[in-house]
């Protein structure tokens, strides 16, 4: 049985391995090009058995022997398609029966990417315009933030942005219920592995699943660092980055995804680190995320959204970027106590409440950032107020924040 036919082209598959009968499930309107699909294939398609119903609805006299699906959304779960893959192993599989994927796991890991941090940041500064054909809009400054921190942000990122290695959660197909996806949880015990100081700006994360193949276990990994998939990687972007002298040091907190009415999850991260200096207290960081609302941040040249107009190339951004990278893991004691002070003063304005088109000029050159990307002439009004609040922020200092 194919749960979730689609085109049927994993059906097919199927009668391509030798499947004597095949169960094609599809409950969208697309099922309609699923039978032509298997018409169109007469040797293959003569097994195909399509069928127009929610798993939840078939009703067949057997059960079969093997369940295939791609059941996979971001982050694995989302879409919650996983919990009708689990409704068709209870009721449609042989006892001893395969599941295709059988095994999914969830990987996670600290980064610190502060280009995607002031990204982000930047993206609100179309809201410090207090004269937007003479409308103050600066009043939603904080709302928008707060909005662009609640995206997670998907794309395929660099390994070197990850500052730690990873925690996983192994979900195994075979024997958990669709009440084990309602609440997930992910320990977070992390120890932070950089040559310096860094800026740990949240928690990366990707998945991947297992085929167990008759005589070798076939893995699809979304990993960074392998080829890109569809479903890219995902990342927690936190709005309050947490500050980390140097390898060594641990961060706590958990990870907990929770099922919500509209097929997907909302994240909650937290995060616990050390002080930001010494005798301080403990530094935390959180952050709800709503996994259905990203920021398909794939769709914009990765890596460069800030710079675009500037003429500056992906590759020239993305090599610039990992030269600054390599530079602060060589600093010595003034310049690690330079980074601490500009931290502190980062944090003392993290309520990010805009008082003055001064202030809002101040924030937008610590952040480093001119660019705004928009639609139409409210793009280009938001490109200039963003150009204007920035001021001079240079690439060292975007770098910092």
């Amino acid at each position: 049985m194919d749960v979730g036919a689609g085109s049927g082209i994993l059906s097919l598959f199927a009668a391509q391995a030798g499947a004597s009968k095949v169960y094609a499930v599809e409950a969208s309107g697309i099922v309609g090009y699923t039978q032509q699909l298997a018409d169109g294939n007469a040797d293959m398609g003569k097994t195909l058995q399509v069928i127009h119903a929610k798993v939840e609805e078939v009703d067949i006299a057997e059960k079969v022997d093997v369940l295939i699906s791609e059941p996979m959304g971001t982050l694995l779960v989302n879409e919650r398609m996983l919990e009708t893959y689990l409704y068709a192993r209870d009721r449609f599989l042989k006892p001893g029966g395969k599941m295709f994927p059988q095994v999914g796991r969830i990987h996670v890991a600290l980064f610190s990417d502060a280009f995607l941090h002031q990204e982000v940041m930047a993206k609100a500064t179309f809201w410090t315009q207090d004269n937007f054909f003479k409308v103050d809009l600066s009043s939603l400054y904080g709302s928008a933030v707060d909005g662009y921190f609640s995206q997670v942000v998907v794309d395929a990122f660099d390994t070197n942005v990850l500052v730690s290695d990873p925690a996983s959660k192994i979900l195994d197909l075979g024997t958990c219920t669709a009440e084990d996806l309602q609440d997930v949880v992910i320990p977070l015990d992390l120890e932070v592995k950089t040559q310096g100081p860094c800026a740990v700006h949240g928690l990366a994360c990707w998945f991947d699943v297992l085929f167990p193949g008759t005589n070798n276990p076939v893995w699809l990994t979304t990993a960074p660092g392998q080829p890109t998939t569809h479903w890219f990687q995902l990342r927690c972007l936190m709005k309050a980055p947490i500050y980390v002298p140097g390898p060594g040091h641990r961060v706590q907190g958990s990870l907990h995804l929770k099922a919500h009415k509209f097929q997907s999850y909302d994240v909650h991260l937290t995060l616990t680190g050390p002080p930001a200096q010494p005798g301080g207290p403990p530094q935390t960081s959180s952050g709800v995320f709503d996994l259905k609302e990203p920021y398909y941040r794939q769709l914009t040249p990765a890596g460069w959204w800030g710079q675009a107009s500037a003429g500056v190339s992906q590759e020239e951004c993305q090599a610039q970027q990992y030269q600054q990278q390599q530079q602060q893991q060589q600093w010595g004691p003034a310049e690690q106590q330079q980074w601490a002070e500009q931290v502190r003063q980062w944090a003392s304005q993290a309520g990010l409440v805009h008082a003055s088109a001064q202030q809002s000029g101040q924030q937008g050159a610590a952040a480093g950032t001119g660019q705004v990307v928009g639609a139409g002439q409210m793009g280009q009004q938001g490109q200039q107020g963003g150009q204007q609040a920035a001021g001079g922020g240079s690439w060292r200092s975007m770098m910092q924040v």
